[in-house]
């Protein structure tokens, strides 16, 4: 049922809620509101009415198309979450598929192939090496979270190219 009130500058519709989902209707509103003010409220047990009232000035005309528009764009959004709820497993398979392939492999058994030995480990910068094998001490007082234990040993300090007082000549 359409009522049109251009006096007002709004227009009236009221919507079977077993026809139309109010998520739909919530939805077909959504994309209304830009255009115009959007009022929902209960018309009695299982009706919705949907009040749209122009943002400027709108005729009598209009005001039915917007009315026309708004219905059609409610039957869209009904009918999308109809094709959600029928795909709802699809697309949870396709999530859980695509979360488990970004976590990596499934199994252990994949680590077997891989070769862990030192052979085929290439740490030209030393990165990987543990601080004892890197400083030849066991590192000394409390841990501190995200930093070694202790401090490194120290080194020749080194000077800088031409600090010696010796040329290149």
């Amino acid at each position: 049922m359409v009522n049109v009130d251009a006096g007002a500058n709004r227009v009236s519709v009221i919507f079977d809620q077993a026809l139309y989902p109010l998520d739909a209707i919530y939805g077909a509103a959504y994309i209304f509101i830009d255009r115009c003010f959007v009022l929902l409220d209960s018309e009695g047990e299982g009706r919705v009415r949907v009040e749209l009232k122009g943002r400027k000035s709108i005729d009598e005309a209009a005001l039915g198309a917007l009315a026309g528009e708004f219905s059609n764009e409610l039957l869209t959004q009904a009918w999308r979450q109809k094709i959600a709820e029928a795909n709802q497993p699809i697309i949870e398979a396709v999530v859980a598929q695509a979360l488990a392939g970004a976590a990596g492999p499934q199994d252990l058994a994949s680590l077997d192939s891989m070769d862990f030995s030192e052979e085929s480990f290439e740490d030209p910068l030393g990165i990987a090496m543990s601080w004892e094998e890197k400083y030849g001490q066991e590192p000394a007082g409390p841990a501190v979270e995200g930093q070694p234990k202790g401090a490194p040993p120290a080194q020749a300090a080194e000077e800088p190219a031409g600090a010696s007082g010796e040329s290149d000549d």
